[in-house]
């Protein structure tokens, strides 16, 4: 069985915390990752469906779900244990992780056992066949949003002919009242908009992570923060998005009524946006 080794903890953390940078590479990937009873590849999978199971879903995250393929976890398989451990663990936390593996696995028919994701050279002895080390391994802007919110971010929405800026959108749910999240980008926004209903309708909005505005025409801009619920009624004209500096989610409720349409108008002016910043 080829030894594992590592120095990611005496490499980021050895004058800091030489004694937790000791456990690290010594004792954690050192002793236990060198236990023959599991071979490496189970490992992989053990570990990442471990972090999985926790909501963790950063940087760490990264570096094992590039450990298991280069350990010989295939698209198709990390794939089928995503699923299967989101009805144990989570739907949320699935979208995350599949988030995150798209990257690694992106293109791939197949891994690459004995290569380096990052550079695909092949690995040496000295380093096991380990990968980047934790602090070296950078994730999107997306995928860090993507660990600040409960909710998936989804994939690009079919609508955004009708905003500025790029703009996701995920069905939360489908049944008894529909829930969407619909995530910005910094400065993306949606057109001035009506919500057409001859009664009733109207739509709920619920900020859920980020900084944004909402704007009823006419009115002053209202800052949408975590927590913050606006009541657009029917026949308002309106826009709402993501601050200038900051990406911004929110969950959008349509209120049941009668002959409900969505009437897409003007974009927001870039001067008018421009304000809102100072």
């Amino acid at each position: 069985m080829e030894k594992i080794t590592q120095t990611a903890g005496r490499n980021a953390l050895g004058e800091f915390a030489p004694d937790f940078a000791h456990f690290n590479d010594d004792i954690l990937f050192g002793e236990n990752w060198n236990i023959p009873d599991i071979d490496v590849k189970t490992r992989c999978i053990i570990t990442v469906v471990s972090l999985m199971s926790q909501g963790i879903t950063d940087n760490s995250l990264v570096y094992h779900l590039q450990n298991a393929k280069a350990h010989g976890v295939t698209k198709n398989e990390i794939a089928a244990i995503v699923t299967h451990v989101a009805f144990y663990a989570g739907w949320p936390k699935a979208w995350a992780v599949f988030n995150l593996a798209k990257e690694v696995w992106e293109g791939d028919a197949s891994a690459q056992p004995n290569k380096d994701a990052s550079t695909d050279m092949p690995l040496t002895e000295g380093r096991g066949r380990y990968l980047k080390s934790q602090d070296e391994v950078a994730i999107s802007d997306k995928d860090k949003f993507q660990n600040e919110i409960m909710f998936p971010i989804g994939e690009p929405n079919p609508y955004n002919k009708f905003f500025v800026g790029q703009s996701y959108l995920a069905e939360v749910s489908h049944e008894q009242v529909p829930i969407f999240n619909v995530t910005f980008e910094p400065g993306c926004r949606n057109n001035w908009h009506i919500h057409h209903a001859t009664s009733g309708g109207g739509q709920l909005i619920i900020c859920i992570g980020g900084c944004g505005w909402y704007q009823e025409f006419g009115k002053e801009a209202i800052e949408l923060t975590p927590g913050k619920v606006i009541n657009i009624p029917p026949e308002v004209k309106h826009w709402h998005g993501a601050a200038s500096d900051s990406w911004m989610a929110h969950l959008a409720i349509e209120v049941a009524g009668e002959n409900t349409s969505n009437e897409w108008c003007e974009p927001v002016s870039e001067e008018d946006y421009i304000k809102l910043a100072k």
